[in-house]
């Protein structure tokens, strides 16, 4: 909204063009989220308080985590009410990746409200099942793949219109253009095509996927937030970068009109982060729930594929592939253990991974840190790869 005012007003008041520059914005949007979750975290947590929305700790988990009982969860909700503001306030609000990423975003975050809301509310220890989680997911991310197909390639509504009505007319059938294909890290012109099935599994599979992988890793205290502000930190920096046609030419990517956008919302979803990891940190006064985890992790997705840093995700967002590996690998050889030898085995003391790192003898925080560390090498990894190309 103050985008669009100063858009409106910038000719009588010169000053005012400051605004349509994406780092001053992104800048203030991050400003913004950090004073409204930092102002609004009392209020949340004690509303959380009053609806006795206290987590439930695993008894078969580490000891020290007995004491957490009780704790308010679903505190992601502070997160997005920062986002959602910030977003209003400083953000292009006619630009096509900004609505679909916020829809994703929230959407998931609605189905994590809903399960978080079964579970400590209604005292259903399973919530939503797996089948109607994974639907709504799956709905979401689909809905989702088949914008982005049209929305990467064409920067105008009358052009995805027009491309949209290509495609049914042709049955289906569907060229994307160079800037779509599946982009290789530290190479300067070699990329994979993935057609119009591919790009939609694909896409697919890296929004349910991520939102999932964040969810896993949400186990300790400040544990998943950090890495989370920092991958999205990169996303943005890549979303500038491509939205910019002279740094795009530059550095040897595809230009992507529009996308740099996206700046102005990883830098809300930086300063929103960092505003719960206040009330966050070890010990926690409150805990993210899947409200929180699949939003951000479905907001890392989207982001990933819009500006074709799938691959770079998957890099940066090491600790997440850890900790889902760590469950995958664990329920598989329990199960292949308990067929083959009549008892089940495990790989890890504990799965996700950061317990079993705790079970090994590290203190929470010493996780939690190291996690934080290993994570910042991943992301200047990533960042590495605009130039060493």
């Amino acid at each position: 909204m103050l985008f669009a005012l100063a858009q409106w007003l910038q000719s009588d008041f010169r000053f005012l063009r400051v605004f349509n520059y994406l780092t001053f914005r992104a800048v203030m949007a991050a400003m913004t989220a950090l004073v409204i979750g930092l102002m609004c975290g009392p209020w949340v947590i004690r509303t959380l308080h009053a609806l006795k929305v206290g987590q439930t700790v695993r008894h078969d988990g580490p000891s020290a985590h007995l004491s957490k009982s009780g704790t308010p969860t679903m505190g992601g909700a502070l997160i997005l009410i920062g986002m959602a503001v910030s977003m209003l306030l400083w953000a292009n609000l006619n630009n096509r990746f900004v609505w679909v990423v916020m829809a994703v975003t929230f959407g998931f975050g609605l189905i994590g409200w809903v399960d978080d809301y079964r579970k400590v509310v209604h005292q259903n220890p399973r919530g939503m099942s797996a089948r109607e989680k994974y639907g709504w997911q799956s709905l979401i991310g689909v809905l989702a793949a088949f914008y982005l197909m049209f929305a990467i390639s064409e920067s105008s509504v009358a052009g995805m219109v027009e491309r949209f009505t290509a495609w049914w007319r042709s049955g289906f059938s569907i060229a994307l253009p160079a800037h779509m294909n599946l982009q290789l890290p530290f190479m300067k012109s070699i990329s994979y095509p993935l057609g119009a099935v591919g790009f939609v599994a694909l896409t697919y599979f890296v929004i349910v996927g991520a939102s999932n992988a964040v969810n896993l890793t949400d186990g300790l205290d400040g544990l998943v937030i950090m890495p989370v502000v920092l991958a999205g930190g990169a996303l943005g920096v890549f979303a500038y970068v491509m939205g910019s046609t002279v740094y795009a030419k530059y550095l040897l990517f595809p230009h992507i009109p529009g996308a740099g956008e996206l700046l102005i919302f990883c830098a809300a979803m930086g300063g929103a982060g960092l505003a719960f990891l206040w009330y966050n940190t070890y010990p926690a006064q409150v805990f993210m729930g899947d409200v929180g985890a699949l939003a951000l992790g479905s907001a890392l997705g989207t982001i990933a594929v819009i500006v074709r840093q799938e691959i770079m995700l998957f890099v940066m967002g090491g600790i997440f592939v850890a900790e889902t590996l760590s469950v995958m690998l664990q329920v598989v050889w329990f199960k292949y253990t308990r067929k083959r030898y009549g008892e089940g085995r495990r790989v890890f003391k504990m799965a996700p991974l950061h317990h079993h790192f705790e079970l090994a003898g590290w203190t929470e925080t010493q996780v939690v840190v190291r996690f934080w560390i290993i994570t910042l090498m991943l992301v200047l990894v990533g960042l590495s790869t605009l130039k060493l190309r």
